[in-house]
Parts: C-alpha cells; sequence; structure tokens
C-alpha cells in the first residue's frame, strides 16, 4: 500500500500564535475523501486496545456526522480506519526489516506497539462502529 494521501495527525498540525497549520505535505497525491478520513480517525481518535467499545464508537460517529456522509460512506468507513492504522502498522514493521527510515525509527521507538494492537482492536470492534454510524 501507498502513502499517497494527506496525513491529518496532530503530529502533522504545528501552532504559530494564532495560526494553525498541517505539515508533512510530502506524500500527499491522490486518494479518496473517505481514505484520508480514514487516516484522520486513526490518528485522531484514540482507538486504544483497553478502550470501551461504546464509548469510543461515538467518536467516529462525529466523523461521520461532521463530514455527512452518505449511508454507503458510512458502512464502508470502518473498513478505511482499520485498513489505515494496517497499513500504519505494516509500514513501521517492514522498515524496521529494510532500515528504511524514518519508519525504523519510528518503529524502534515503539509507535508500532499503538499502531498493531489498535488495527486489532478496531477490527475487533468493526460490528459496533457500524451500529453506531448507520
Amino acid at each position: 500500500m501507498t502513502f499517497d494521501e494527506l496525513h491529518l495527525a496532530p503530529w502533522n498540525l504545528v501552532r504559530d500564535g494564532d495560526r494553525w497549520v498541517f505539515i508533512d505535505w510530502d506524500g500527499a497525491g491522490p486518494a479518496s475523501a473517505l481514505w484520508d478520513l480514514g487516516y484522520a480517525a486513526s490518528s485522531l481518535i484514540p482507538f486504544l486496545p483497553n478502550g470501551d467499545p461504546a464509548t469510543d464508537a461515538l467518536r467516529p460517529r462525529a466523523f461521520a456526522d461532521g463530514y455527512a456522509l452518505t449511508e454507503e460512506q458510512r458502512h464502508d468507513f470502518p473498513a478505511q480506519i482499520a485498513g489505515h492504522t494496517h497499513a500504519m502498522y505494516d509500514l513501521l514493521r517492514r522498515g524496521h526489516e529494510t532500515g528504511e527510515q524514518p519508519w525504523a525509527s519510528l518503529h524502534s521507538e515503539g509507535h508500532a506497539n499503538h499502531w498493531g494492537p489498535a488495527a486489532k482492536y478496531i477490527e475487533l470492534h468493526h460490528d459496533t462502529w457500524l451500529r453506531a454510524l448507520l
């Protein structure tokens, strides 16, 4: 999987006085809006393995409502979140295996310890997210 999209994540948001800007546009390119929203959700919603699925389900619902997702998009949204979360884990794992930077360093710093379990948690509760979205 390639990362040809916008990386809207808290670690790519910087502030200078009253001005907020997103950085890390080097991977920006063609992707679906839903894929981008899946990445934003996977990075802005704290999907943690010890979370409460009933409470956590309100967060993707807020994203879907805020972006006025259609019923079809809402149906596809959990898979986009899971797909992006898995892709981040796979990228870190491959970076660790190949030494490719910055992914190898990020893996060594423990970032994969978040993304791997988060992906499993998201997949495990797919039906919970779907019920909340629909």
